[in-house]
């Protein structure tokens, strides 16, 4: 099968994604052809390269590493969805990452948790849990980052929304609960979560209460 039919069949309605990504992980020599085309595409196509690759990375990750930088540069794209899919595929890389490029990129990769867009954030910070659990090291940095979602700053419609920052917060306590034991600030993530238990968006509040209720007597004793 030619380059030219490889990305013509993942362009077709109901390409079978599954298929291509054990493809990819056969041939890895296709990477470069897919991340070339994934930036120079303009149609629709785009979103099953996006999807092949990130679903690669997770399969796979030593196979991606070595375009790391690639996925860091779609950190920028104007494509919401191909950044939320930089986001993803990132942190599926954390786990191989022993030239710590990751750990360059840092400052940059947690920044939009501060807003304007809350699904960026929402991504950040759902992925942090793979990150944190691939890198240790860097919990207590990762925690304060996450922490800074309860004054981030989100939009909808062009307007603030209070609502926006209530879901990234209910992301943050479903990250937290899952590196919680690692955290060596636990006060910290404690207090955060106890102000969420009168949060007005109740899904949120409800989290909070089984998080606190779960884990204050191991913190407090």
């Amino acid at each position: 099968m030619s380059k030219v039919a490889i990305l013509e069949q993942l362009g077709q309605k109901g390409a079978d994604i599954p298929a291509f990504v054990e493809r990819v992980i056969k041939r890895p020599k296709e990477i470069p052809e897919l991340l070339e085309a994934l930036k120079v595409e303009k149609s629709a196509v785009k979103y099953n390269y996006e999807k092949v690759l990130r679903l690669a990375s997770e399969r796979r990750p030593e196979m991606i590493y070595p375009y790391f930088e690639e996925f860091v540069g779609l950190l920028d794209s104007d494509n919401s969805f191909i950044k939320w899919g930089a986001i993803m595929t990132i942190a599926n890389l954390s786990s191989v990452d022993e030239k710590k490029k990751f750990d360059a990129i840092f400052k940059k990769y947690y920044a939009p948790i501060r807003g304007k867009m809350m699904i960026t954030a929402a991504n950040i910070i759902g992925s942090s849990t793979k990150i944190a659990l691939s890198k240790p090291e860097l919990t207590e940095r990762i925690t304060r980052e996450i922490l800074k979602v309860e004054k981030a700053k989100y939009e909808r419609h062009g307007k603030p929304s209070s609502e926006c920052r209530n879901v990234a917060i209910g992301h943050a306590i479903d990250s937290f609960e899952k590196f919680f034991e690692q955290i060596d600030d636990k006060k910290a993530v404690i207090a955060f979560v106890k102000r969420q238990l009168k949060n007005t968006r109740k899904p949120v509040a409800k989290k909070a209460e089984r998080f606190i209720r779960k884990h204050t007597n191991e913190t407090t004793g």
